[in-house]
């Protein structure tokens, strides 16, 4: 799949989906310790940690959207589809806990939305392995790269010269 969205040749969205999963991971886990009977402070990071995501997971999404263009209508396109659908699904069901605990005076998690988070978490886990399905099936084989002295035949010749002062 060709990505109008790159960095130096590598798509980019397979790189930005990585941080709101991560970031939902990280608010779950201290969600649960919050559940757990450890410190306030620990909700409020949880609820935070989701926030962050839900904005990274906005960035992700405008990306993913921008490939899907590209992409041919056949199976391909409907896995795709399917892929940010399935992610969407994931961070809406984060909205919705942080839209309930905004409210709150301390933003802890309760047992309810701690269950939806990690019901979200499983969601967004086949959202993962969809996406690794389309990276695998698109993605070209990696060119042989030099080793030992022959990495270094292919660097750019040096920009800084040292130039000794004239002898007096």
């Amino acid at each position: 799949m060709e990505s109008r969205l790159r960095v130096q040749g590598h798509p980019i969205q397979p790189m930005l989906v990585t941080f709101p999963f991560g970031l939902f991971v990280s608010a779950a886990v201290f969600d649960l310790a919050d559940v757990a009977g450890g410190p306030a402070f620990l909700g409020e990071v949880g609820y935070w940690s989701a926030v962050a995501a839900l904005v990274a997971a906005a960035l992700a999404a405008v990306a993913g959207m921008v490939d899907l263009w590209d992409v041919r209508a056949d199976r391909t396109r409907r896995t795709a589809v399917t892929c940010n659908l399935v992610n969407a699904a994931m961070a809406a069901l984060f909205l919705l806990t942080c839209l309930v605990r905004a409210e709150a005076p301390q933003r802890g998690a309760t047992g309810v939305q701690l269950a939806i988070e990690l019901l979200a978490l499983a969601v967004g886990s086949v959202g993962v392995w969809l996406g690794a399905r389309l990276i695998r099936q698109f993605d070209r084989p990696p060119a042989a790269e030099p080793t030992g002295f022959e990495a270094l035949a292919d660097l750019p010749a040096p920009t800084v010269e040292i130039i000794r002062p004239p002898a007096a």
